[in-house]
C-alpha cells in the first residue's frame, strides 16, 4: 500500500545523555505509520547534521513535527523552525509536548508554528495530517490549536486514550547502535502509564495529566520489555512513570513476570516514598530480584510547613528513612530530590532538611541526593501567588528558553542569600559524597576525609558556611556530583553559571 504522505518527526537536543530515542516520538510514529503515513525522525542528539536533513526531506513532506520542552531544548525548535518557514513558507509545523500543551496561545502567537497538539497526541496528530493531506479544516479535531485567517483557534480538548488501546511505540525506528556509542551502554526509556493522583503545587505533571493515573497492563508491559531487551540487546530500561507503583498489585505483578521470563536486565523508576512504604521488606526485595537497580523520589524538603506549602502532605519525614531502609536491603540505589528556596521556606526549614538528609546519607550509603533550585514551570498552580511575590513570568518561548532545571529567577534568593545558600549545598553534597564511600578508597583520600568529616556535620546542623577550608581541603581529592537523575540516578551536566 502507498504511503499517504510523509511526516517529518523532530526532536531538539537537550541537557544530559539520552536514554534512546525520544519515546513520545515513537509512540507518534507507531500511530502515524499504523495510519500509512510514512514516518521520519530525527533526533538532535545522534544527528550532527540534524538540520541538513531536516532541510532536505521537507520538500517533499505533509508536515513536520516538533516536541518541546521548557527550558534550552526551545532554542533547537525555534531554529529549524525559524529556518522551515523561511525556505517553505507553505510548510505546516507543528509544536507538542509539554511545554506547548501548557501555554498553547502563547506558543501558537509565534509566526513560525501554525499548530499545537496538547496533550496526548498520537490520535491527535494523525487526524491532523488526514486533514492536512485532503485539504480540510482542522475545525472540531479535539486537542488542536491552531490558526485560522490570523486568529488563533483553540479546540476543545481531546478524550484521553487509555494507554493499552495505543500500539507499541515503533522501536525499530531507533538507532540502538547510535544511542549506545553516543551514552555507552544498550538503554531505552520506556513507559508502563502516565499520571500522578497527587497535586503537588510546583509540579507540571497534574496539569498536564490532571491526576489521571493511565496504566498498562502487566500482562503487556512484561510481554513488550521482554521482547524488547531480547531483539536489542538492551541492558537497561529506565522507566519514564511519574510514579510508577500507584497501583501496588500491578507493580509486582510487572516484577514477578520479568523474573518468571528468565530475561535478566536491570531497570529503574520513579514513585513517591508512601508508595514504597506500603510494600513489605518481601516485595522491595522482589523488586530487586527482579532487576531493579534504582530508584528516584521527589522527597524536595523534610520540614513539615514546607511540605504543607507544596501540598505534599502525603509525603513523611519518617517514610523517607523506611524508603532507604528497605532500598538498601535490596541493594538497591536511590535518589531523593530536594527543591530549595520554595515560596515561604526559612533559614530554620532549610537547615531541617540539611540535617535530616545528611543523617539519612550516614545510615544508608544507597542514597544520593539532586539539590535544585526551585524553578517555576509553566501551568503549575501557584504561579498567582509568584506573581504577587515578584517572579517575573516568561511570556514568550524564548524567555522560556532561559529556564532550564535550577534556574534562579527568584527575587528573595540574591546575592549573600544564593551564595549561602550554595555553600551550604556544597557541604551537604561533600558530606553524603563521604557516606558512601567503600574501603577501596586511598590513605590520602581517607586522611582528608578523617579531617573534614566532624567540621562538615557541625555545619550543616549550625547553618554556620563561613571560611570553608573543609571545601577547600576536599577540592584537592573530591569531585562534587550536584545533580542527579531522579530516573536513572546517573550525574548530569552542571548548570552554567548564568543559572545559580
Amino acid at each position: 500500500m502507498l504511503s499517504r504522505g510523509k511526516v517529518i518527526l523532530f526532536y531538539p537536543a537537550y541537557d544530559g545523555l539520552p536514554l534512546g530515542a525520544p519515546l513520545c516520538m515513537l509512540a507518534l510514529a507507531s500511530t502515524l505509520r499504523q495510519a500509512n503515513f510514512e514516518v521520519l525522525l530525527i533526533d538532535a542528539a545522534i544527528d550532527p547534521d540534524y538540520r541538513t536533513h531536516i532541510m532536505c526531506e521537507s520538500v517533499d513532506a505533509l508536515c513536520i513535527g516538533i516536541s518541546v520542552l521548557t527550558g534550552p531544548m526551545i532554542q533547537g525548535a525555534i531554529e529549524i523552525a525559524t529556518a522551515i518557514k523561511s525556505d517553505l513558507p507553505w510548510l505546516p509545523i507543528i509544536f507538542g509536548g509539554w511545554h506547548p500543551t501548557l501555554l498553547p496561545d502563547e506558543t501558537l502567537r509565534e509566526p513560525f508554528v501554525d499548530i499545537v497538539v496538547r496533550g496526548q497526541g498520537e490520535v491527535t496528530l494523525v487526524e491532523v495530517a488526514e486533514a492536512l493531506l485532503e485539504q480540510r479544516s482542522l475545525d472540531g479535531i479535539p486537542g488542536v490549536s491552531w490558526k485560522w485567517n490570523g486568529q488563533r483557534k483553540h479546540n476543545a480538548d481531546r478524550r484521553v486514550e487509555p494507554l493499552d488501546a495505543l500500539p507499541v511505540p515503533a522501536f525499530d525506528l531507533m538507532d540502538f547502535d547510535a544511542y549506545e556509542k553516543l551514552s555507552g551502554e544498550r538503554k531505552i526509556g520506556y513507559a508502563t502509564s502516565v499520571g500522578c493522583p497527587y497535586a503537588c503545587n510546583y509540579c507540571t505533571d497534574m496539569v498536564f495529566y490532571k491526576r489521571r493515573f493511565n496504566a498498562l497492563p502487566a500482562e503487556r508491559v512484561v510481554s513488550e520489555l521482554t521482547e524488547l531487551v531480547t531483539k536489542y540487546r538492551i541492558e537497561e530500561v529506565a522507566l519514564l512513570d511519574s510514579n510508577f507503583p500507584v497501583q501496588l498489585d500491578r507493580a509486582l505483578d510487572i516484577a514477578r513476570g520479568i523474573i518468571a521470563s528468565g530475561v535478566n536486565f536491570r531497570w529503574t523508576f520513579q514513585a513517591s516514598t508512601d508508595f514504597l512504604c506500603r510494600m513489605s521488606e518481601e516485595e522491595v526485595l522482589l523488586l530487586g530480584k527482579s532487576g531493579v537497580s534504582h530508584m528516584g523520589f521527589g522527597t524536595e524538603s523534610t520540614s513539615e510547613p514546607v511540605l504543607k506549602l507544596m501540598n505534599k502532605r502525603h509525603q513523611r519525614v519518617n517514610e523517607m528513612y523506611e524508603t532507604a531502609r528497605k532500598a538498601h536491603l535490596a541493594g538497591i540505589r536511590v535518589t531523593f530530590n530536594l527543591i530549595f528556596a520554595y515560596p515561604g521556606e526559612t533559614e530554620a526549614d532549610r537547615t531541617i532538611t540539611f540535617q535530616t538528609m545528611s543523617d539519612i546519607a550516614w545510615q544508608f550509603p544507597n542514597v544520593s541526593f539532586s539539590p535544585n533550585i526551585f524553578t517555576p514551570y509553566p501551568g503549575i498552580p501557584i504561579w498567582p501567588q509568584l506573581r504577587e511575590l515578584g517572579v517575573p513570568e516568561p511570556q514568550s518561548l524564548r524567555d522560556w528558553m532561559e529556564m532550564p532545571l535550577g534556574a534562579n529567577m527568584l527575587p528573595w534568593l540574591k546575592g549573600k542569600e544564593l551564595a549561602r545558600l550554595n555553600r551550604l549545598v556544597e557541604y551537604f553534597l561533600l558530606n553524603s559524597q563521604i557516606c558512601r564511600r567503600t574501603g577501596s578508597q586511598s590513605r590520602f583520600r581517607h586522611a582528608i576525609q578523617s579531617v573534614i568529616r566532624s567540621p562538615i556535620r557541625w555545619r550543616l546542623h549550625s547553618s554556620r558556611c563561613a571560611f570553608p577550608w573543609e571545601l577547600w581541603l576536599a577540592a584537592i581529592s573530591e569531585r562534587l556530583t550536584e545533580r542527579r537523575s531522579l530516573i536513572t540516578g546517573q550525574s548530569l551536566p552542571k548548570l552554567p553559571a548564568s543559572a545559580c
